[in-house]
């Protein structure tokens, strides 16, 4: 079994905040990613699949094609966009750098031919990483 790894890059931003909650406990929560006006990231995703080399090609995956689908399925919908505001998946889910992980595993899942989907790492920053291998 062979592991490959493509990384892509997309800028967003994002706030954390429930509703249900007083200014004061979203506050104590979470700082001042409380802010609505949301703050910004350049996030890096690492996209990690795995297989058996093509015996001709020696390819686990085509990684043109696997480009593709992340630009098609991930980086199309989540670059330059206010995620509470403008991605689906954080309507009612805090865009945190987990839920982003498993919101990005659940669009890519089964999408890339020929290999299987192993790893979806997501770095909001460069000592802040989450790392989804899948749903239980």
């Amino acid at each position: 079994m062979v592991y490959l790894t493509r990384k892509a890059e997309f800028s967003a931003a994002h706030f954390y905040y429930v509703n249900e909650w007083s200014e004061e406990e979203n506050q104590r929560v979470f700082g001042k990613c409380a802010n609505r006006n949301g703050h910004g990231h350049n996030y890096t995703l690492e996209v990690t699949v795995k297989g058996e080399p093509d015996p001709m090609t020696g390819f686990v995956v085509d990684l043109k094609r696997l480009k593709q689908i992340m630009e098609q399925e991930v980086l199309s919908v989540y670059d330059h966009r206010h995620l509470n505001l403008e991605v689906s998946e954080f309507a009612h889910a805090q865009p945190t750098t987990e839920n982003i992980a498993v919101a990005i595993w659940r669009r890519l899942d089964g999408k890339v031919p020929g290999a299987a989907l192993h790893c979806v790492r997501v770095w909001e920053m460069p000592e802040l990483a989450a790392s989804c291998y899948g749903e239980a």
